[in-house]
């Protein structure tokens, strides 16, 4: 690092009211945009990382652990420290999976999910592409195919509902789907024949719509299937008071 580089570097950490390993983690997270450190690439080491940020080497090893506990790093013994697949990404940021009233739970997501994913819909037949249409066809018809089967079919609902935000083309949303659609393999056991069915033939509606390119049509079928998901949580509420 050049000289002025360096004095920039610790002017910027010295003018904040942050921790010293929060202010060295930042600079990492700046280095990796900067040199265009890719998932799956390595860090400079730490002996490297301290001399460049003129910190010691226990600062650094503090900020990489922040780094960690963000899932922006990754710790690989004898090999080094990479950059993950998904930079920043977990698979449950809001600890979902520790809170103990899921109904409850569920019912607030369903409120958030009929303002956004008939949104997300229209947003999608507006942008997708010829050739993104084949696989939301496809997966449409994993779901079809589970649900014939008798099987749980919660994994490959939430994976139709995340291709949708990805036809989007809008980051922010295909980053957000998988939080909101976290309900969905709550309760889909409790659905009845009725359900399942009514599943098949939204899902196939918001389908064609999406690929008909026609935002409205889009927009009333997805808000259609979600509002109809509200049967299953009322069944699911049902069956804990039953027991």
């Amino acid at each position: 690092m050049q000289n002025n580089e360096m004095l920039s570097t610790m002017k910027h950490i010295k003018s904040t009211n942050q921790s010293l390993p929060e202010q060295v983690a930042a600079q990492i997270n700046q280095l990796i945009i900067d040199q265009n450190i890719g998932p799956e690439q390595k860090l400079p080491n730490e002996f490297e990382l301290a001399e460049r940020l003129n910190v010691g080497r226990g600062t650094i090893r503090e900020a990489v652990k922040l780094l960690v506990a963000r899932n922006c790093l990754e710790v690989r013994r004898g090999k080094g420290t990479f950059v993950v697949e998904k930079t920043g990404q977990i698979e449950d940021p809001l600890g979902f999976a520790y809170v103990k009233d899921k109904i409850t739970l569920a019912e607030d997501l369903m409120e958030l999910r009929l303002r956004v994913e008939p949104w997300a819909a229209q947003l999608a037949a507006q942008r997708i592409t010829d050739e993104e249409m084949p696989e939301l066809q496809a997966r449409c018809e994993e779901v079809t195919r589970i649900i014939r089967s008798g099987e749980d079919h919660g994994a490959a609902d939430k994976a139709f509902h995340a291709y949708i935000a990805q036809c989007t083309h809008n980051s922010v949303i295909t980053e957000i789907m998988p939080v909101i659609t976290y309900s969905i393999e709550m309760y889909t056991h409790f659905r009845s024949k009725r359900l399942l069915e009514d599943t098949i033939r939204t899902h196939t509606q918001i389908t064609e719509a999406i690929c008909a390119r026609d935002p409205q049509k889009a927009y009333e079928a997805m808000y259609k299937h979600v509002a109809q998901n509200q049967d299953g949580i009322d069944m699911a509420k049902q069956a804990v008071v039953e027991n």
